[in-house]
């Protein structure tokens, strides 16, 4: 493999085996996730790259654009190879403003997941993620009428593996006695874990847990320490973000996002960057929670 190529390490979501470093689709819509990209050539290219370097794990949902990343994927990458996994969310829609809206009752999700179908060219979805929390936090409550849903429309034959997106630990213990789970997507990244012992706890069951925002929440005096590790390392913060999640648990997906080739392969790189000892203490160190 040369450098800059995905290798190595995998996990498995069900019966699908994904390698640890995948790619987030959110910035491939227009600016923050509504309407179409400013270069759409760029974006199928970015796509085709990702695969290229041996990603086989793309996440998606209908509501980025909406419909346009899932329209743009498979403008790119369809028909799709046998080993790539599609990966989606459903839960929210977006009004003319861009505004997100949640969108969990049943009927609303059933259209959704044939929207999905329709958008990316498939037959059956890989793995649907059930969206319930707000934008990087939890919402409080019961989940079981979206997901039991969610497992009828599995029932049905029009998604494999399903999983949760933004949800506590009671709310993942909840959908697990309706149907299994295969992936939790919640926020964390260095600064912010309030998922540790979450993250552990999935670990031991043998599901995927995928962090969105690498670098969200990090006050300035955080960012300069992630940046003076960085620099110190030869590398980019983000390389260096990703490398510490893959560090962390060997069940952490990453699905970092760009709408550049270049900055790709700066995130793909991050699956041959080993932190050391005094590196991982630093950046333990600046913990938020």
């Amino acid at each position: 493999m040369t450098s800059g190529t995905v290798h190595g390490e995998t996990f498995p979501m069900g019966d699908l085996v994904v390698g640890r470093m995948g790619y987030g689709a959110m910035q491939l819509a227009g600016p923050h996730a509504f309407g179409p990209p400013a270069d759409r050539d760029g974006a199928v290219a970015v796509l085709r790259q990702a695969v290229d370097l041996g990603i086989n794990h793309i996440d998606t949902a209908d509501f980025y654009g909406p419909y346009v990343t899932n329209e743009i994927i498979k403008e790119a990458l369809h028909p799709y190879r046998s080993d790539l996994h599609v990966v989606t969310k459903v839960g929210s829609v977006r009004d003319a403003e861009g505004n997100w809206l949640k969108a969990l009752a049943p009927e609303q999700l059933r259209q959704a997941v044939h929207d999905n179908l329709d958008h990316l060219g498939l037959d059956v979805l890989d793995v649907v993620n059930l969206r319930v929390g707000g934008f990087d936090r939890p919402t409080p409550g019961s989940i079981s009428e979206p997901f039991a849903a969610l497992a009828q429309l599995q029932q049905e034959g029009l998604i494999k593996h399903l999983g949760l997106s933004t949800v506590n630990a009671e709310q993942i213990a909840e959908a697990q006695s309706i149907a299994p789970i295969v992936c939790v997507q919640n926020f964390y990244n260095i600064a912010n874990r309030e998922d540790d012992d979450l993250i552990d706890a999935l670990a031991a069951q043998g599901i995927a847990y995928v962090p969105y925002f690498p670098l969200g929440g990090f006050s300035p005096l955080q960012s300069d320490v992630l940046n003076g590790v960085a620099k110190r390392l030869g590398n980019t913060p983000m390389a260096v973000a990703l490398a510490w999640l893959l560090q962390r648990s060997p069940n952490i997906l990453l699905i970092p996002g760009t709408s550049s080739v270049a900055h790709l392969r700066q995130n793909v790189s991050a699956t041959a960057l080993t932190l050391p000892e005094d590196a991982l203490a630093e950046l333990n160190a600046i913990s938020a929670g």
